[in-house]
């Protein structure tokens, strides 16, 4: 006692109050932390879809009570559990005197657990008409009124409990994202696909430019790596005979923060044998429309008041889109030097000593990009951008590879995967070169074993990888990544 009593001295009324609640409980023998099990039998929402099933009939449900209103001998209150909310009426002659008073005593917040039977108002409101009522946990901090408006979205994301309290629509976008990962291993499991597992934590820092989380393994006394993505260990299993193959998996990257990036996210990477991009770019138009579908009931879907038809995928070559929108043909450029000319006529900076594909590259950046609304597929990137994707035949200087866009967003990148060990092992130590050029303390090293692996055969492979992030964002109409991630990275508040 003497514990809660040093607690209720230094809090405010409201939380004095509260505690002084708890404490009189504890020393009255009915604790509501000792509560362990509460045998409840049904759900508001399924009481209100199917109402002429319950109507009459004796309920037990549990949840957090969200109002009530007090009038003498009866009271209504709103108790709401994980499907919904729905109403209660509660009289002290149906629960008794000492539970009534005890009820009455229950603050906005309380979980409780209610048996009653079912029936309508004189209003038509479908209710719970109480003849048990008891405390399950007691709540010591009111709710907010409301958690709405800018000011407060720094708030909602550090307590997402407390948003998830307050805000039904935003449970519903942590349902829907629920459901689109078991909507989209179930096309994929349909296709054939097994699902795996890949090391979270990795030895080497590899030549990617996304940088990475380091750690340290103490037992081993090496620093190992937080993985950037998914994709080499996933394409080593394709040359053990696994031929599809896919994992859902925590993404690690220790860079910058906005709407459309966080520092850990998911993505879903696949691997199919004997298909390259074009079998890829299927995939994804057959995925996207069936969620769309799924989700939210047509492939027509609005996202921040723009209408998308995630039914139909136009195909551009990367070529094509910046002739399209930058009004300049990559195959009238004589060389490097005319590349150059063209990205300062049309002012775009590129490097001193910029390629051809090093200046197409950074023409689409500038001017295509922000024109992609409707969903596209922009296909055949230039190999120097491109260090894992395979050359294409009759024009080695691009490669089978596509990156999709909606809303003028990145969603996923796809390849026909390199399987060259030699050329692979050759682009790997460019890009290793590259990267400790620009910084001299560069760890960045060959993933040697990933080309040991490619040297004993990799069948020819299609390879897809996509935000999960994104695209619940996009099925939600969510404006930020921190809408749809339960708990995003926040600078601390000191």
């Amino acid at each position: 006692m003497a514990d809660y009593n040093n607690a209720v001295e230094d809090m405010n009324e409201i939380l004095k109050v509260r505690r002084e609640k708890l404490a009189n409980l504890v020393e009255s023998g009915k604790n509501p932390y000792e509560k362990t099990v509460y045998d409840f039998d049904a759900y508001a929402g399924d009481i209100k879809a199917k109402f002429e099933e319950y109507e009459g009939k004796t309920v037990k449900i549990a949840g957090r009570m969200m109002s009530r209103r007090v009038m003498g001998k009866a009271s209504f209150a709103g108790v709401a559990d994980s499907s919904d909310s729905i109403q209660l009426y509660v009289r002290r002659d149906d629960i008794g005197e000492e539970s009534y008073a005890a009820f009455k005593k229950y603050d906005i917040g309380d979980i409780v657990g209610v048996k009653g039977f079912c029936f309508r108002t004189q209003t038509g409101e479908i209710s719970i008409h109480a003849e048990e009522i008891e405390l399950l946990s007691k709540s010591l901090l009111p709710l907010p009124e409301k958690f709405h408006g800018l000011r407060d979205n720094d708030l909602r994301y550090r307590q997402r409990e407390v948003d998830l309290i307050m805000n039904p629509d935003v449970r519903e976008t942590f349902r829907k994202r629920s459901q689109i990962l078991r909507e989209i291993r179930a096309y994929l499991d349909s296709k054939g696909f097994l699902e795996v597992d890949t090391p979270i934590l990795v030895p080497i820092e590899i030549g990617a430019s996304a940088r990475p989380f380091k750690t340290h393994h103490n037992t081993l006394d090496m620093d190992m790596f937080l993985r950037i993505e998914t994709e080499l260990y996933l394409k080593r299993l394709i040359v053990g005979g696994m031929h599809r193959v896919y994992e859902v998996g925590r993404i690690f990257r220790n860079e910058g923060m906005d709407t459309k990036h966080n520092p850990e996210f998911t993505t879903i990477e696949l691997y199919q044998a004997f298909t390259d991009y074009h079998g890829m770019m299927d995939l994804v138009e057959e995925l996207y429309k069936l969620l769309a579908e799924k989700i939210c009931g047509n492939t027509v879907i609005e996202y921040q008041g723009k209408q998308i038809d995630l039914g139909h995928f136009e195909r551009l070559t990367m070529v094509e889109a910046v002739k399209k929108y930058a009004g300049t043909d990559y195959y009238d450029w004589a060389d490097d030097a005319a590349a150059r000319a063209v990205a300062k006529e049309k002012h775009v900076e590129v490097p001193a000593d910029a390629t051809k594909g090093t200046v197409l590259v950074e023409l689409f950046d500038a001017y295509v990009e922000e024109n992609l609304i409707q969903p596209t597929f922009i296909y055949d990137y230039p190999v120097e951008n491109s260090p894992l994707a395979k050359r294409k035949p009759d024009e080695p200087a691009f490669t089978e590879r596509f990156e999709y866009f909606i809303n003028a967003t990145e969603f996923g990148n796809a390849f026909s995967e390199l399987n060259d060990p030699i050329d692979q092992r050759e682009r790997f130590e460019r890009q290793v070169a590259a990267r400790k050029a620009a910084d001299p303390d560069c760890t960045a090293q060959v993933d040697y074993d990933f080309v040991t692996a490619l040297e004993y055969g990799m069948p020819p492979t299609g390879g897809l990888g996509f935000g999960v992030d994104r695209l619940v964002m996009l099925l939600t109409d969510s404006a930020s990544i921190r809408d749809v991630l339960l708990f995003p990275t926040m600078k601390p508040l000191d």
